[in-house]
Parts: C-alpha cells; structure tokens; sequence
C-alpha cells in the first residue's frame, strides 16, 4: 500500500501554513472608548486617506469617484474585441506573421496621442528657484535695508556718501546667500537627472507585416510588440500569444514572485489580469506577442507617477525651524528698528540720523552670515554622504535623516539581496547547509559528487529554462536571465560544480524534452542525453515538494533508491516543515533512469500525447530557497531600533517569510500575541497587551483597522506588514505622521513613489529603484545599501548638533552688537559701532569661524546613537500635537481637507503674531518644554542673548572706554561730547574740545573714536574665540582632546583675526571700515580676562544643568544580534540527524 503523502502548500505560492501555535489572526483594539481618536477635529489627513484608501488589494481596479484608480478594462474583451478597439490585425495561430499596425496609422495615432514617454513632473524655472532664495526674509530684509541706503544716498549725496558702500554690500550679501542655496540645489538635480532613465530606448514592433526594432517613444496603441526574456515592457500591453511567460511585476505591485502571463484570463482585477502585462514589468522568461493598449502617462507606471506628482511635499523638520527662527529674528529685528527709528526722530528729529540708526540696528539683530552658513554645512554634510554612496537632492535632508523616528522599509531589494540563495539540501537522508551563516543547521557541502548532492546539483543546472548573459567571465561576475527561483539553484550550482563543468555541462547533456513548469502541474519535467547502466537517457524533474512526492515510488537513501514507506515521509514532513517554518521557499527533486529499451536515444518524446513516465520516479531531496539579507542589514537595523527608530517592513510578501527574515535582521526579536498563548497554554485573546512586543499584520486588515487599533500598533516596537498595496504603504506613513513622526520610507518600486512622495524623507534604490520612485524620492542610495541609511542617520544627528553648536556661537555676537546702538541713542554715547563693522564681524570672521563646525567631529563614537531622537513620539506628545490641532482648526489655521497649517498672507500672519502674545494658549506651548529638541530652544537663546552675549557685552563697553579714556576721553565726557549738537564732535572737522585743561582737536577725537571702535571689535572677536570652543561642548565639560580635534577651527579664527588686522593696520581701509591702525594690542588683554570668565561661567553652568537635567540615553534592548550579516565567514556548524 502506498503511503500516505503530505498536504504541503504550493511553494510557487507561499509555503504552508505553520502549526496553530504559529497562525497569524491578529485582533486589535477593544471598546471604542479604549483610546482617544487619533485624528484630529476637520478630518485631519482624510484627503490623503481617501488617495490610499480608495482600494483594497482585492478591488485595487475598481473605479471610484474622484479617486484614482486604473481604468484598464480590455483584459476582460476578447482578442478579436481588442482587434476592432484598435483597429489592428492580428494572426493568433501565427503571431510572427500579424500584420499589425500599417506606418501610415502609427505616424497618425503618434500624432493624435503624442509619444510614448511619461511626462516629468513640473518644475521651477531656474530664476524661479533663484527668486525662491532671494526672497527669503533674511535676504529681503538686507535687500530693503540696502535700498534705504540708496534712498538716503538721492536725499543727501553730500553726507551720506557712505551709504554706497553699504548699501551695495547688503544687497551683494542678500544676493551671495541665495545664490549659494540655488547652487547647491541646482547641482543636486542635475546628479539625478543624470541617474534617470524614463523608459526603455528600443522596443520588437511588427509594422507593416515586419518585425523592426524601433524607439519605445514611437510606440502607440494598437502596435503588436514581441516580448522576449530579458525585456523592458515598454508600455501596456494585452497578451495574445504567449509560451511560457512569466514577468517581474514587483515594481508596480511589490509581488516578488514573478507572475504568469499568456492569452487566458478570468480575474477582474487589471493587476492581477494574466493577459496583461505593465510597463516597466521586466520579462524573466518566455516569449509573448502583445497589443499596445495604453501608452506614456495613460499607462498603470503613468498614473502612479501622476499620483506621486499630486502628493503635497511638507517641508522638513529643519525647515521649519529654521522659519519660526528667522521670523522671530525678524520680528525682534523690524519691531526694534522702528520703535528707535521713531525714538531718533523724537530726539534729533533728522530722518537721515533716524534711518542710519534703524539700519544698524537691523544689521545688529540679524545674523546675516546664518543662510550662507547653515546651506554651506548641509552642504559639506551632503558631500560626505555622497563619499559614502548617499544622494542628497534636497540638503535639509541631510539633517531630516537624522530626525526620524519612523523608518518604513521594503524587503526585497532592500533589506534582502532580491536573489534567491540555495540555504539547506535534504538528500540521502541527510541534511546539509549550503551557506556559511551563523547557527546554520546541517553539515556542509564538501563535495560535489557526494551522492544526492550530486544528483540535485545537475538537475538544478539542466533542469531549468534560466541562461547566462554571457559565459566570458567567471560565474560569480555573470547576470542570469529567469525566474528568480531557478537562477538561484542555477547559481547553486555553477558555484559547486566548476566554472567549465557548469558550462560544459549542458552540451555533454543535451536537453531532448523538455516540459515547462505550469501553474497546474507545479514542476518543471526535461529529459537528456545521460546514460546510465539501463540507458541512454536520465528524466529529470523538480518543482511543489508534495507533487513531486506524490509521483514518486523509491527514495535516494544509504546510496541507493530504496521503496518509499511512510518512515520516509515521516522524515519528509519534518524536514519540509522545518524549512518552511523558516520562511523559505522549498522545492523538490526527483529522477528516473529511462530503460534504453521502452526508450531509446532516439525516441519521441511528445507534450501533447504525454509519451513520457509520469510516475515510479526516485525522490532524491528537497531544496530551500531564500532571499538573504543584505551585508550589514542585521546591524544596521540593530542600530536604528538603538537610536530609538521604530523600524517596520512594510512587503508584499507573506506573513511568515516577512516574519523569518525580520528575526534573523533584529526586525523582531520578541514574542508575537500566538507564541505567548501557545507557550502558556492560553487563548491569543486572553493575551494581554503588555505581555508581547511583536505583530505582524496582513494588509487585507488594514482597511478594517480602527484609530484605537493604529494606535496599539505604534506602540508596539516590532511591526511587520505584510502582503500590502502601494495604498496600504501610503496608509502606514499617513498614520504615523498624524501621530507626530518624522518618517523615512525606503522603496524601489513605481509603486512607492506615492508614499515616497509623502513621506518626510522618501529614500529610493539607484540600482533597482524604479525612475518614478528616484524622482519621487528626496534621497537616493547608490549602491542600494541599507546600511548607508545608518551612515546617514548618525551624520544627520551631527549636522544637527553642529548646526545648533554654529547658530549657538553665531547669534551670540548679536547682543554685543545690539547693545552699542541702544546706549547710543538712550544714554547717549559716542557711535561705539557702525553697521559697516557690524558687517565685517558678521560676513567676516564669525562666517569663517563658523563653517569649521561642518568638519566638528561628534564628542564620542557612539553618544549621538545613544541619544533618543530629537523629536520622539510619546503619549504626551501626541497628547499635545492634537490640542494644538484642535486650537488651529478651531481657529481656521488648519486645512479640513488635508490636515496641514494654511499658508498666511502676510497681513494675516503679522495680525495674528501681533495678538498671539496676549492668548494663554500661546504661552503655554511656549514655556512648554516638551519631551524633544528644536534646532533654536530655551537654552541656545539664553546662552547666545542673555548669558555670552552679556559678559561679551560687557567685556567689549570695557575695552572702548579704557581705550577712550587713554586717549583723554573719559565715559563721563564721551557721554557730555555726545549730547551736543549732533555730529557736533568725534569728526575730523569737529570743533576742539577743552576737558581739565586738555584740549582735544576734532582729528584727535575722530581717531580716538574709531580706536576705541577698534578695540571693541577686537574684544568682540576674542570673546567669540573662546566661544568657539565653549560652543563645542555637549556632552562633556568644554575641556580634552576632543576640543581641539576639529583642526578646522584654528584655520577659521585664525583667518578672522587676520581680515581683523587687514582692516585694522592698511591704513587706506580705515576710511572704508571705521577702524584705526593705531589700535595697540595690549588693551585685548582684557578681553582675554574675560574670556577665562566666560569659559569658567560656561564649565559651572554645564556642571549645575547635568545635575538638573541629567542626558537621557535610550534603554538597552536586550536579544540584538550585532554580529555580521555575512555568507562568507562560517561561525557555527551543527549536524543534525533526521533519520530517528
């Protein structure tokens, strides 16, 4: 009697489903009050939930109002339907003879339609984006001041000749620091455009009755195309002849197994429909004729990238930083200069006077170096990960990959190699590992014709319909052409065998049947030219392991077939089973010696009349397969779940190959619902929340998942989606965004670029990215490495830190500067500053002192991927992200339809700046100190204005007035000489001025003046000398090695106190520069003095904030492996015996 055979899954498929213990029902939520609602009041985000929303899986296709969806309906018409729809002719018995589409009809249709290519997206003219920078409120704000200049310049040549000089210099300024951001961005777009490749250049058409190879762009509908393996779909198209198809279609719907295709369909849905095929689709094996049905942006590929374009950008995290920054700065700036404006009116009752003043006081209050300086340190950034293969187009999105918090990544591409990798064979009664990872099961392969392994070894090679691209090179350097399934075991193969054997091995062997895997037989049958003691001729067959056994009546074992008993499938169901709970893909081998008397060399082997054994074959072994993690995946992610990134994969691939690659890349490393229950004997509902870490949802849940539910999973360190849509992948990034999260999203495919687009930092693949999704993508890995997405965080998180080190140290020299122009006026005191000076300290020295902090190395190796994410999402925070939302709203500050703040015009947004002071609700989010870090906080701005800019300041009034005082001029006369008549003295032409019976000239008061002026900006300079280094201090105490590592930093201050002294001792610039080259240096000695104080001040303060606030670090989390992801090096070797 036979025995009984197994009921596995088809492996074509996905592999069979595991013990109860290990079932995937996933149950969320619980009473509808569990938690509160996570959107917020106006249906926050329900314009982009109804973008991703619009479909499920199932009924992706169907036509919905307003909502995009894929309005391909020809696969449900006949051919001949077909033929009519697009006036074509067609021969379906002979397809290299149809006539096709005459020359006359495709010049005509080309005309009508326009080519085949997708549209790119539209973009700003280069003075637009120019215009774009120019604008910004630093650079208007200089623009306008340099324009009063010119102004006061026509109302009073005589005494306002100096306003040519300024004025010229802030508009070149306003100029320099957009040009500089246009560039950058300028240089980035066009490294990508040099990346893009839109569609493929050449494409088989049979015009006319001929096969000629034209440009894909002529392409139009109606066109008969040829599509062979190896080929770029080059536009929709409807199959009518087909022999053995099968096409990639991962890029469009992230399937990755490939999909059968041929004249024959039954599904409704155009996707899943088996006489279509997509452009972009690539053809892994098989032949086809087609019909083109749609082309360029009609097209599926065209329809997603349109719906990538629709997606609205946010702006980035650093971004809008940056503008709440700068129109603070501004506001303070402008409200300053007009209320002294009218103040020097009142007083002196001169316009000139009034506008000079104002103008120098904006000049003090704005940092006017800052724009110059945070483009040029993202930019060194971008330069350092472009050294590491990373791709920048937009700068702040150095910055932005170091703020995320959410990163959504695919597998196959990205975490996986997408290469099938033979990992275990079971033959002979053995098992054996076919690769060198750790904790492996089975011995290894040590020789190629060890019985089975042999046998499995030349089935692999010769059963199989894959081919090399060329045979020139060595084995491991070629491209295989094929099902990804059987390029793995041909790879298998060629790298056991010799290169020459591999080779060789088909043409000793020659095929002379062949039958080609199916979707109803599940196996791959051939027939060759191997003789054996009974004949001349070996069937070979492999394919679904419980199809294979059901044909088969012995079994390789000891060395020998010996009958197949139910001992052996006992053992095969535990070794099937094992493999398959592992998440791979497992395939069966089998072969029969032909007896050379039923079948001699030269019989005739025939498909149709099935002549050929269909039985009685020999099992020999089973195959797993899987799609191995990349090198450096496994830790990678371990240090991202370490940097307090929550990382999810989101595949549409099964739950359980999801799930056994994300434990053996740390993905998930703790207990899901199902293994608690079954581990302590408990119904999965019974489990509660607390008691697991890990999940794993299939995508046809999520449309059924509520706001309680998305909530649980967020909160929940391990999540795994599986078998999910592009909408399904828009849905995850709209939700986790509504919540707080800054997210990152990796994809490859056209079918991300939506959710690229949407995302706060899209990542795309060069070498297997899709153009849509590189052009949807605000970054881009060259080498397709996902450990590079690491690189990048950690680099991200020092740009931010240097970045608020720089703004920190720039912005303290603020205070020095304004402090000068209010005792000038309200004291009142001789000019101790002019806005020239002003502008040497900002464009001079500060801008060369600050850019050393793009080369400031981190304080420890390992601190910054410690630190908790700069803007975590907590319970609080959400807590307070949605108060804030229902204030917006209730105000009409929030877009109902999308979720996002209304732009204001500026009279709005000056009327609601000026009342917000006066609401609670504004206080409150002000002095709210929260959980996270913001580029410019509480603590940058008391440090910068009210702790260094106040002992600078005072530090810089001491210098002027020693000085002042040595040349004869105490402060209490310099205050007298200032309440004369204005400019009544410190010119050249002043009248003299008698003190204690000393008399001063107006030459001597003039230089006196302008040695003093010389003095304080020499004080300024020093003051920020030792800042500089303060400034460098985060972690540690401002003292070590560490301080001095950034050689950078001597260069950038030595090179400001050189353009000092350059201004200072050419006398022919003193005019210009309002300094003096009788400055003596023995009066910097003071400023020094104060700068020990302020590095003293700086030491105690840090030691009293450590002990306040002591450094949050992210917990350990325990059961990550960081050992390497590698194949190459062998850690452990088990040999396990299955023959009990």
């Amino acid at each position: 009697m036979r025995p009984t055979r197994p009921s596995a899954a088809d492996p074509s498929d996905d592999p069979p489903p595991l013990p109860a213990a290990r079932q995937r029902t996933i149950t969320f939520g619980g009473p509808a009050d569990a938690a509160p609602p996570l959107r917020s009041p106006a249906a926050f985000g329900e314009k982009r939930r109804a973008l991703v929303s619009s479909d499920s899986d199932s009924d992706f296709g169907k036509e919905k109002a307003g909502e995009k969806s894929v309005d391909i309906t020809e696969h449900l018409l006949s051919l001949d339907q077909v033929c009519e729809q697009y006036a074509v002719r067609v021969d379906r018995v002979r397809p290299q003879d149809s006539p096709g589409l005459t020359a006359a009809q495709a010049e005509q249709l080309l005309a009508a339609h326009g080519p085949n290519t997708l549209t790119p997206p539209k973009k700003k003219s280069a003075l637009q984006k120019f215009l774009v920078c120019l604008l910004a409120l630093f650079n208007l704000m200089l623009i306008v001041a340099g324009i009063l200049m010119f102004v006061l310049l026509a109302i009073d040549f005589k005494n306002n000749k100096f306003g040519i000089y300024m004025g010229t210099i802030l508009i070149a300024v306003a100029f320099l620091n957009a040009g500089i951001e246009w560039y950058q961005q300028h240089k980035s777009e066009n490294t990508l455009a040099a990346l893009l490749r839109m569609i493929p250049a050449k494409s088989h058409v049979i015009r006319d009755g001929k096969l000629d190879s034209l440009p894909s762009a002529s392409l139009v509908v109606g066109d008969v195309v040829f599509l062979r393996m190896g080929d770029k779909v080059p536009a929709d198209c409807y199959v009518f002849s087909a022999t053995d198809m099968k096409v990639d279609n991962s890029s469009l719907t992230g399937e990755s197994e490939p999909q059968e295709r041929g004249p024959d369909n039954t599904m409704q849905n155009p996707l899943e429909a088996t006489n279509l095929v997509f452009n972009s689709s690539l053809v892994v094996s098989g032949e086809a004729y087609a019909i083109v049905v749609r082309t360029g942006d009609h097209t599926v590929l065209g329809q997603i990238a349109g719906m990538a374009a629709a997606e609205d950008k946010g702006e980035t995290p650093l971004n809008r930083e940056i503008t709440i920054f700068v129109r603070i700065i501004t506001a303070v700036a402008v409200t300053t200069a007009i209320i002294f404006f009218a103040v020097g009116m009142k007083l002196h009752n001169d316009f000139a006077f009034a506008i000079n003043f104002a103008i120098g006081i904006l000049t003090a209050w704005v940092p006017e170096g800052l724009p110059s300086t945070v483009t040029m340190l993202l930019t060194i950034a971008a330069k350092r990960m472009a050294a590491e293969n990373v791709l920048v187009k937009n700068l702040q999105g150095v910055e932005t990959l170091g703020a995320i918090t959410f990163l959504a990544t695919d597998k196959t591409g990205t975490l996986t190699r997408n290469q099938m990798t033979v990992t275990n064979v079971w033959t002979n009664g053995r098992m054996y590992t076919a690769t060198r990872a750790h904790g492996d099961m089975g011995d290894p392969i040590e020789s190629a014709d060890a019985c089975g392994i042999r046998e499995i070894l030349h089935t692999s090679a010769l059963c199989s319909s894959v081919r090399f691209d060329r045979t020139d090179v060595p084995v491991d350097k070629r491209q295989l052409l094929g099902d990804a399934t059987e390029s793995g075991l041909v790879r298998f193969a060629a790298a056991r065998l010799a290169g020459a054997s591999v080779d060789d091995l088909a043409a000793r062997h020659p095929k002379v049947f062949e039958v080609p895997f199916n979707s109803a037989n599940k196996w791959m049958l051939t027939v060759h030219r191997m003789p054996h003691a009974r004949g001349p001729l070996t069937l070979l067959v492999k394919g679904a392991p419980e199809r294979i056994l059901r044909l088969c009546t012995t079994i390789l074992d000891g060395g020998a077939a010996v009958a197949l008993g139910d001992a052996h499938v006992a053992r095969y169901n535990a070794v099937y089973q094992h493999m398959a709970a592992r998440g791979h893909r497992v395939l069966a081998f089998a072969q029969l010696q032909l007896d050379g008397g039923a079948y001699p060399a030269d019989y005739a082997f025939d498909r149709r009349s099935e002549n050929y054994p269909r039985g009685e074959y020999t099992f020999v072994g089973l195959a797993s397969l899987e799609d191995p993690p990349k090198h450096g995946v496994r830790e990678a992610i371990g240090r991202c779940r370490a940097a307090g990134v929550q990382v999810m994969m989101v595949t549409g691939d099964h739950p359980l190959t999801a799930e056994a690659i994300g434990r053996k890349i740390n993905l998930v490393i703790g207990e899901t619902r199902e293994t608690v229950a079954a581990r302590t004997g408990r119904a999965p509902a019974e489990v509660g929340e607390d008691e697991y870490d890990a999940v794993v949802i299939h995508g046809e849940q999520i449309a059924a998942m509520t706001d309680a539910d998305w909530e649980a999973v967020f909160r929940k360190p391990e999540v795994i989606f599986a078998r999910t849509s592009p909408k399904n992948k828009l849905e995850i990034v709209a939700r986790a965004q509504e919540i707080g999260h800054i997210c990152a999203v990796t994809g490859d495919g056209v079918n991300d670029a939506p959710a690229l687009k949407c995302a706060d930092l899209g990542i795309a693949m060069n070498n297997s990215g899709s153009d849509v999704s590189k052009e949807a993508a605000s970054m881009i890995l060259l080498d397709d490495n996902f450990a590079s997405i690491v690189k990048g965080i950690e680099e991200g998180r020092l740009i931010f830190a240097n970045l608020k080190k720089s703004i920190r140290y720039t912005v303290s020299h603020s205070i020095p500067e304004v402090i000068p122009q209010i005792l000038y006026i309200i004291v009142p005191l001789p000019p101790m500053i002019t806005a020239i000076m002003i502008l040497v300290i900002d464009l001079g020295y500060e801008i060369l002192a600050a850019l050393t902090y793009a080369w400031e190395p981190a304080e420890s190796s390992t601190g910054l991927m410690k630190l908790a994410p700069r803007m975590p999402v907590t319970q609080r925070s959400i807590a307070r992200l949605r108060a804030r939302r229902a204030r917006l709203a209730a105000e009409g500050l929030l877009d109902p339809v999308t979720g996002r703040a209304v732009r204001l015009g500026w009279a709005r947004w000056a009327w609601r700046a000026a009342r917000a002071p006066f609401a609670r609700a504004w206080w409150r989010e002000l002095l709210d100190r929260g959980e996270g870090e913001i580029l410019v906080d509480r603590e940058l701005l008391s440090w910068s204005y009210l702790e260094a800019g106040v002992i600078s300041s005072i530090s810089s009034l001491v210098v002027f007035f020693v000085v002042l005082n040595a040349r004869g001029i105490s402060p209490r006369q310099a205050q007298v000489m200032a309440r004369a008549d204005s400019n009544r003295f410190f010119r050249k032409d002043s009248a003299p001025y008698t003190y204690g019976g000393r008399t001063l000239t107006g030459e001597q008061q003039f230089y006196a003046l302008n040695e003093a002026r010389t003095g304080l900006m020499f004080s300024i300079y020093i003051l920020q000398v030792f800042n500089l280094f303060i400034c460098k201090a985060r972690l540690r105490l401002p003292f070590g090695r560490f301080m001095f590592r950034n050689v950078r930093t001597f260069y950038g201050f030595t090179a400001g106190l050189v353009l000092l002294c350059f201004v200072t001792y050419v006398p022919p610039l003193n005019t210009v520069f309002n300094s003096s080259y009788r400055s003596v240096p023995l009066y910097w000695l003071i400023a020094v003095g104060f700068g020990t104080l302020l590095l003293a001040y700086a030491t105690a303060r840090m030691v009293v904030l450590r002990r306040a606030r002591p450094m949050q670090w992210n917990p350990t989390i325990e059961g990550l492996h960081m050992h390497p992801t590698i194949w190459s090096t062998r850690h452990t070797t088990r040999s396990v015996d299955l023959r009990a």
